[in-house]
């Protein structure tokens, strides 16, 4: 997508999850609307080049209670995210999203992953993406990540073999919001929760803010946001990290 500006603009990556089914729940998953969304209409009023791509390319899917659209309803007032998938070139850009694999370092100033009931089962164990990760954060790209997307920080490892986020602040999904959802479904959701994992990292401050409030924090070039309430503000502490 090409920025509102003629001024040669900073180039922003998303990376979303591709259609999985939980092993937990055997719902259909995917990335949650409003983390691409919202962060998304951040950059492009910065007049950011923002583009797409997925692990494995094509086809994205995205969690039916984050659709504005979806009967269910828990979305529905949701009009930044309705805009959006409504409109022709970006409803086309979720079948056809470049891979991972095929992005250069040199395209790009920011990576901006985003989370979902998918990340927790596919980014996880994605060695791959975390080494892409990583080589974007020692290129010094600004690196964000929100919601359930910052579990690759669990695993994400620098060339020096130590985790990513030792000796970093950074947030996640919260064990109350987890608490809050799966008392609300009535069942377990996730495999696992980011908090209690990143709890056992030393050296590691994970830190937390009222459920389901905005909550994003910035430790250099790492960008963290708490929950999908919190993907336009990780979105303005990467312009603030990058400038416009």
């Amino acid at each position: 997508m090409t920025s509102l500006t003629n001024s040669p603009a900073k180039r922003v990556l998303f990376i979303v999850a591709n259609p999985a089914v939980s092993p937990v729940t055997g719902w259909p998953i995917g990335f949650w609307a409003a983390e691409l969304t919202h962060p998304w209409l951040e950059f492009v009023k910065a007049g950011y080049d923002t583009s797409l791509a997925s692990p494995h390319g094509g086809k994205t899917a995205i969690d039916s209670y984050s659709d504005p659209r979806d009967p269910i309803g828990y979305s529905k007032y949701d009009i930044i995210s309705m805009g959006m998938l409504s409109t022709p070139f970006m409803a086309a850009m979720l079948e056809t999203t470049k891979r991972v694999a095929d992005v250069t370092l040199d395209e790009l100033d920011a990576l901006f992953v985003c989370g979902g009931q998918a990340p927790m089962v596919t980014f996880i164990n994605d060695t791959a993406l975390h080494a892409f990760v990583a080589r974007a954060y020692e290129a010094g790209k600004v690196v964000a990540l929100v919601c359930h997307g910052t579990c690759v920080l669990l695993k994400v490892r620098t060339s020096d073999g130590k985790l990513m986020v030792e000796g970093k602040t950074w947030t996640g999904f919260a064990n109350s919001e987890e608490q809050y959802a799966e008392t609300a479904v009535g069942s377990k959701i996730q495999p696992f929760w980011i908090e209690t994992e990143a709890k056992k990292i030393p050296g590691s401050n994970f830190i937390t803010h009222n459920a389901l409030e905005e909550f994003a924090v910035r430790d250099g070039l790492l960008i963290t946001g708490q929950q999908q309430h919190s993907g336009a503000a990780a979105a303005r502490l990467v312009i603030e990290a990058l400038g416009k």
